[in-house]
């Protein structure tokens, strides 16, 4: 007497080797790290982009930008927040030797600074209003975006002193890890989320060169 249950699992071998042949894109997602979406429309190169629809960009961001505990020796008190713009990591102190990290995109050649500050204002969905010398060097850009998800400040923002420069959120996952920026430290709009509700109004902030 046969098995009824031997060709049914043998079809279901077959159907499972077909789909992990077809879709080797999904297996890849879940290489370590993450892995992010580009916008609609607009396709990924990791060489020089030929049109305007194609963006230079690796999918893949690497593992050491996930937000994590690290061991961290400073003399900063806990709920400080240092951002190391050559390693392009945010630390949130915690105190007995250990901070929350963070992975960031940082200010591009020619936009780098760096000192000591304060959170003087918070923001949820913060609108944009581009400096006048930034819409100068990109006269395509807007007198003021309201806020929203293709907002470049993404999800929130803190702003720093008196200064132009912010800690955001971003709508270009993709930069974390680069120098990117007109100076202020991007975060992925999750990270930046997570960052805003332990931030203070008035929490110090040292930014390293």
């Amino acid at each position: 007497m046969t098995n009824p249950t031997l060709p049914t699992l043998a079809s279901m071998l077959v159907v499972f080797a077909l789909l992990g042949s077809a879709l080797p894109s999904q297996a890849e997602s879940f290489r370590p790290g993450w892995r992010f979406a580009p916008p609609p429309g607009v396709t990924i190169t990791e060489g020089r982009p030929r049109h305007a629809l194609a963006l230079q960009a690796n999918v893949h961001v690497s593992p050491v930008y996930l937000r994590q505990v690290v061991p961290y020796a400073t003399s900063e008190r806990s709920g400080t927040i240092v951002v190391d713009t050559r390693d392009h990591f945010l630390y949130f102190v915690l105190g007995d030797g250990r901070a929350l990290r963070y992975g960031i995109g940082v200010a591009r050649d020619g936009f780098e600074w760096s000192g000591t500050h304060r959170v003087s204002r918070k923001a949820e969905w913060p609108g944009w209003t581009p400096p006048a010398e930034m819409r100068k060097r990109q006269p395509g850009l807007p007198a003021h975006m309201p806020g929203g998800i293709n907002n470049p400040l993404g999800a929130r923002a803190l702003y720093l002193g008196s200064t132009l420069y912010r800690i955001h959120g971003t709508n270009e996952p993709w930069s974390i890890g680069q120098n990117v920026s007109s100076g202020c430290i991007r975060m992925t709009n999750e990270d930046v989320i997570d960052l805003y509700g332990r931030a203070q109004l008035n929490t110090k902030v040292v930014v390293l060169s």
